[in-house]
């Protein structure tokens, strides 16, 4: 029998309940370290941020500045601006990761899926034909091909381009 180890799963594992106390989203947005926090891109009332435990590579946010546990909290030109950057998203990360598919979109609440529920948040990430394998199943383990200061690189510049 082989091993893969995936020792971050166990950062996510462990921190979970502090995602509770404080918001990561919150948090990274004010601190003023991009690069450290993985934001790619800032927008008037949006940020776009690496997801740290990502599905894929390439797998990407995005949040509002404002504190919101729903899209109706949050005004009209946050929503719009949130759309107008996943499309921008969407154009980005075909052209670097040249995907079979993506998915767009997001959780709202803990019954829907919402891994931090308090804070809304736009989920873009590619998808390929059998990227969810027997790891994921059987390990719960993602094998990425990508490390994140690597994607990060990529996805900061090219919205610098867009």
């Amino acid at each position: 029998m082989q091993h893969l180890w995936a020792p971050w799963r166990s950062t996510y594992i462990n921190n979970k309940e502090a995602h509770r106390v404080k918001c990561i989203f919150c948090e990274a947005a004010a601190l003023g370290r991009d690069e450290e926090m993985l934001i790619v891109h800032r927008a008037r009332f949006n940020f776009v941020i690496l997801n740290r435990y990502p599905y894929t590579s390439g797998h990407i946010m995005i949040a509002p500045y404002q504190h919101a546990a729903r899209l109706q909290q949050v005004d009209q030109q946050t929503v719009e601006e949130m759309m107008t950057l996943a499309r921008t998203a969407e154009r980005i990360i075909e052209e670097i990761y040249q995907p079979q598919g993506l998915n767009i979109g997001m959780n709202l609440g803990e019954a829907a899926g919402a891994g931090i529920e308090q804070h809304i948040h736009f989920h873009v990430l590619p998808r390929w034909m059998g990227d969810a394998n027997f790891m994921t199943a059987v390990a719960d383990t993602r094998v990425l091909p990508e490390l994140l200061e690597v994607t990060f690189a990529k996805l900061n510049q090219a919205f610098k381009l867009a």
